[in-house]
């Protein structure tokens, strides 16, 4: 429903309909739209591809932010959900924050550094899937299609911030 209709689509009644259940029984399994909301743009982040552990640090950021992205295309219209909630937070996003972190300490980037680096190409990747989307930042509906210049300009801009951040 949220790829579908966004945010505004959603209704917990709604839900419920499509689910063949009432709504009451919904909160036995979250307490609200917005709890519902944060652990869908979680389960998405499920799709993010993790990188060949053998990979060099700098293929593995690559793999994990080119996923990310690609990911966040193929559900357009939750990219305004991620601007607005600044990512996810459930299990998937801390277990690609965690894989970030140790690919950033094999190339010798740790504590305050690792975690700059993190919010950078996580900004990034959410940044620029928003402006290939159209998605407003401020919510709403994307207007505007993603195309191949737009992923070309993303790839390169993320091999510059790799190679800047000195991995």
């Amino acid at each position: 429903m949220l790829d579908g209709a966004g945010a505004s689509g959603l209704t917990m009644r709604g839900l419920a309909d499509r689910l063949g259940v009432h709504a009451n029984t919904l909160y036995s399994y979250t307490s609200d739209k917005t709890s519902l909301i944060d652990d869908v743009l979680d389960d998405v982040l499920a799709e993010v591809e993790s990188p060949h552990p053998d990979d060099d640090p700098a293929t593995a950021l690559h793999t994990i932010m080119r996923s990310t992205y690609s990911v966040l295309i193929a559900h357009r219209r939750l990219v305004p959900l991620y601007v607005q909630r600044q990512g996810a937070r459930g299990p998937n996003a801390r277990r690609l924050g965690d894989i970030m972190f140790e690919i950033l300490e094999r190339a010798g980037i740790v504590g305050d550094l690792a975690v700059e680096a993190q919010h950078v190409l996580v900004v990034y990747t959410i940044g620029s899937s928003a402006y290939s989307t159209g998605a407003p930042m401020a919510g709403g509906t994307p207007t505007s299609d993603h195309d191949e210049r737009d992923a070309r300009a993303f790839l390169s801009g993320l091999g510059w911030l790799i190679s800047g951040i000195g991995v």
